[in-house]
């Protein structure tokens, strides 16, 4: 341990003397290195980069906790500081630079990925750096899985926990937010607590959709049942958003109305009339035996199709024809073009897995390490049709080089006393998301294209006084912060920091609180 603190302060550049904060912090840190006494490691020389691909800032140090009291010790030195800020980083998945401290001190949370899997009642405790996609496998060696998940599964659990969390189990069981019943969080005060719904409760509600603000979580504890062996995923496509829309809003409310069969996962996406293999027909089959035929597209349609995607779940000695029973029954009143309708069977922890497979040919293309500026949107159902036709029908009508998500939520899945946000009345709202996988400049378009594009489509939506929030969100600063809570939400959000990190020591990547002075 002691040669670690010492690579990384002789990495410190030596200089004159300090006449700003940062070489105050600078100071302060290499007098604190040794006598911090931590248990995991640490390392210098370490330039952040994340999945977006689109910003890169240098910390001072990068360090990989064994356990709680070690991110409290970090912590606690940053607070003794004038300047030092601290942020937690999972998987390196974020999009902005969320998970960046310039000249702070990055927690590398991976190293805290224990998993216990608990039978009776049925729990997992999962630390905070622990991959979803490993608390899957695990999970299933015992029979059990989570219930919410999100698409891709390489994200962390803290990482997830801290934005929301959705995919297509979201309309049934809520977000991961929603399904979680006990945190253990290490506040920007360099307390442990343990939290839960009736324990501690003000922090555990802060932290979930809290964007890393209030504390750094180390452990959760994830609800179970039992897996299912397998899955029937189908995808059937539309040539109006009206009948999508209207079949899909359906379908997640069939248990809210009582009925007994329902589907145990549906998302949605755009995709282009055309035959482009990345944007159009061609990315919509599951089976390469059964290709898109798109002389069965009506002549009605427009520069955009919709695929409205669902799974369900089913036991491997469950007999093929009661499940060919319950899936017509559940798509006999749809109304998509009948000759468009594609299937596979497989098993749960393959579809579980199945952007993993994406991740392999994106890998094998170039195009994994390339920018991604992805633009993640909730918007409201009464101005989702509105929204299809000036930015999906119009502004995206050529694609965005990768899926184009749309599919509904129900908010009485979602509890308001998380920090997330989410638009302002209707029970059912919209995810939209624009996953771009284009080449890197110049095989593909210049990444500022990109960005300038996703500016025009939040500039359209504020002009034509769509009800939409950002998912993930990115701002420059506070008074557009302000703007993306509302009065009410910003007043508890400030309220939240100031009780949990009074100095804005936590997650400075976001950019919403600016690092107060020590106060000696």
């Amino acid at each position: 341990m002691i040669a670690c603190l010492e690579r990384v302060s002789n990495s410190i550049p030596e200089g004159p003397e300090p006449n700003n904060n940062e070489d105050d912090d600078v100071l302060i840190l290499r007098k604190g290195l040794e006598d911090l006494q931590l248990q995991g490691s640490m390392e210098a020389g370490f330039t952040g980069k994340d999945f977006g691909g689109m910003h890169s800032t240098k910390p001072l140090a990068v360090i990989r906790p064994s356990g709680n009291e070690d991110i409290s010790k970090v912590i606690k030195l940053a607070l003794r500081t004038p300047n030092l800020t601290v942020a937690a980083r999972g998987n390196g998945h974020s999009i902005n630079g969320q998970a960046m401290a310039h000249r702070g001190l990055v927690i590398d949370m991976k190293s805290m990925d224990r998993i216990e899997v608990h039978q009776t009642p049925s729990y997992a405790d999962v630390g905070g750096g622990a991959l979803w996609a490993d608390v899957l496998k695990r999970c299933v060696s015992f029979g059990l899985a989570p219930r919410s998940w999100t698409d891709y599964l390489d994200l962390t659990i803290g990482g997830t926990l801290s934005n929301a969390g959705v995919s297509g189990q979201a309309f049934r069981f809520g977000p991961q937010t929603s399904n979680v019943t006990e945190l253990d969080v290490v506040t920007g005060k360099g307390d442990i607590v343990t939290c839960s719904k009736t324990k501690n409760s003000q922090l555990f509600f802060s932290v979930l959709g809290g964007l890393g603000q209030f504390g750094i979580i180390t452990r959760a504890r994830v609800l179970l049942q039992p897996a299912p062996d397998m899955v029937r995923w189908i995808r059937v496509v539309y040539s109006e958003f009206s009948e999508f829309s209207r079949d899909a809003e359906s379908l997640i409310t069939r248990d809210e109305r009582g009925e007994c069969e329902s589907f145990d996962y549906l998302e949605g996406f755009v995709f282009a009339n055309s035959n482009d293999p990345v944007n159009g027909w061609p990315s919509v089959p599951l089976d390469p035996n059964h290709p898109f035929d798109p002389t069965r597209i009506p002549c009605s349609a427009g520069p955009v199709l919709y695929c409205l995607e669902v799974a369900l779940h089913y036991r491997r000695n469950d007999s093929p024809s009661a499940v060919d029973m319950v899936v017509d029954r559940l798509l006999g009143q749809l109304g998509y073009c009948k000759n468009l309708r594609f299937q596979v069977d497989m098993s749960y922890v393959d579809f579980l897995l199945r952007v993993n497979v994406a991740e392999q040919h994106a890998k094998a293309n170039g195009i994994w390490d390339s920018p991604h500026p992805w633009l993640n949107i909730f918007v409201s159902k009464n101005d989702i049709p509105t929204f299809d036709r000036l930015i999906f029908q119009n502004i995206l009508n050529h694609g965005v080089g990768g899926p184009m998500l749309v599919y509904p939520l129900l908010r009485s899945k979602w509890d308001n006393r998380t920090s997330v946000v989410l638009p302002e009345g209707d029970d059912i709202f919209y995810l939209v998301a624009l996953l771009r996988f284009s080449p890197a400049y110049p095989k593909g378009p210049p990444v500022e294209d990109l960005v300038a594009q996703n500016r025009e489509i939040i500039r359209c939506c504020h002009k034509n006084g769509l009800n939409f929030k950002l998912y993930l969100p990115h701002y420059n600063s506070e008074v557009e912060w302000e703007q993306h809570f509302g009065n009410n939400q910003w007043t508890r959000f400030v309220e939240r920091k100031s009780c949990f990190d009074p100095m804005a020591i936590l997650a400075p990547g976001q950019k919403i609180f600016t690092r107060k002075q020590h106060q000696s």
